[in-house]
């Protein structure tokens, strides 16, 4: 078949960032489909390219994680109108992917099904309306009405949905129990993310010689709460411990996280730009545990983060701040632990028995790359 995919935010490795939908488009070009893609990209011309068998059509969209939520809105929109568009324009197409986030793309699924009759799938990647609700950015009841109503037509136009985790896929069918929802984990690249002996070089380039790093790899905005990292940080220091926290990426929280640690004096933490899937890898090398921060709001315990799956590729320990399924199958695989988001000395005790017993600490990090299988990019490719 010919498959159109509408996904605002295509990466490509060269490019960093989330390759979800760049894994799903190649796992579709392996089974013999012919695949076609519609983003966005920080230009203000159109562009196309062939990028190992996907047509990828790039709409003059900016978009930036520092982008405020107003901006953010603006772009989205203005992608859902341009996408309309090209994508009716597009021939031959048997399905039609949409990809959320946001919300308003599959609407461009929506179209296509009302002027073309094409079956389209629509993709939750966070849920919408409900999570800029919950933290505070959508506060006006009609506003609200309105957005719950168009996620609701979209759930119930669409062929099927496709939701990242368990429970995500257990509130979508609370909202539209007649639909069929699919569970399709994010992936991990078994091939790309292994376990590795830390680089001296690697080491020496991050200015991390004999400590014990803590990655936060990933967006930098507010839902992520990475101000309780820099408090974790503070009472590292005052115990003088070996540790080093990293932060890695972009958003609209960065400079005020820069700030915080400068005006502090935090020695401890040190900032990595946004970088492609090597930086990653390299920064993943120098890792001994890779954080994932969400501030704690129910909304975001559904969500499925990217550098999840490839930090258990990687065989790290890892460390959550927050409820849900990531802290209980963590638990669960013993393969790492989660700490109270209101107590950033948590961090600390927890990590201390660790420091010291480094064969439980390498049985932990084994376990985690023993449960980066059932997430195997190859996989779920066939699913």
């Amino acid at each position: 078949m010919k498959i159109l995919i509408v996904h605002q935010h295509f990466n490509t490795p060269e490019k960093g960032g989330a390759l979800r939908s760049y894994f799903l488009a190649k796992a579709l070009i392996e089974y013999g489909h012919q695949v076609v893609v519609i983003s966005g990209h920080n230009s203000n011309e159109y562009k196309t390219e062939s990028y190992e068998g996907i047509e990828v059509h790039y709409l003059p969209v900016p978009y930036e994680n520092a982008f405020g939520f107003y901006k953010r809105i603006n772009s989205f929109i203005s992608f859902l109108r341009l996408a309309s568009k090209f994508a009716l324009a597009q021939q031959g197409i048997d399905r039609c992917y949409t990809m959320s986030t946001p919300l308003t793309v599959g609407l461009v699924g929506v179209w296509l099904k009302w002027r073309r009759g094409i079956p389209f799938v629509f993709e939750v990647g966070d849920l919408w309306p409900e999570a800029p609700i919950q933290l505070g950015f959508i506060n006006n009841p009609l506003l609200k009405y309105l957005l719950f109503r168009l996620e609701k037509l979209i759930y119930r136009q669409s062929h099927a949905i496709v939701a990242l985790s368990v429970p995500m896929k257990k509130i979508i069918e609370q909202k539209v129990p007649q639909k069929i929802v699919y569970l399709l984990p994010n992936m991990a690249d078994l091939d790309f993310f292994v376990p590795e002996t830390k680089s001296p070089e690697l080491e020496k380039k991050y200015s991390v010689e004999n400590r014990f790093v803590v990655s936060y790899i990933g967006s930098i905005g507010y839902a992520n709460g990475l101000e309780f990292l820099l408090d974790c940080a503070r009472i590292l220091e005052s115990h003088a411990l070996p540790v080093t926290l990293l932060i890695c990426g972009e958003g609209a929280v960065l400079p005020a996280l820069k700030s915080t640690t400068q005006k502090l004096g935090i020695k401890n933490v040190i900032f990595v730009p946004f970088t492609n899937r090597d930086g990653v890898k390299e920064v993943m090398n120098i890792t001994d545990a890779a954080f994932i921060s969400y501030r704690p709001k129910a909304v975001l315990e559904t969500g499925s983060p990217n550098k999840y799956f490839d930090a258990l590729g990687a065989g790290k320990l890892i460390i959550t701040n927050f409820d849900g399924w990531i802290r209980s199958e963590i638990e669960q695989n013993a393969c790492g632990f989660a700490i109270d988001y209101t107590r950033p000395q948590d961090l600390t005790s927890k990590l201390q028995p660790l420091l010291q017993n480094k064969a439980l600490l390498q049985k932990m990090r084994m376990n985690a790359h023993a449960l980066s299988q059932q997430y195997s990019r190859k996989k779920l490719g066939k699913i």
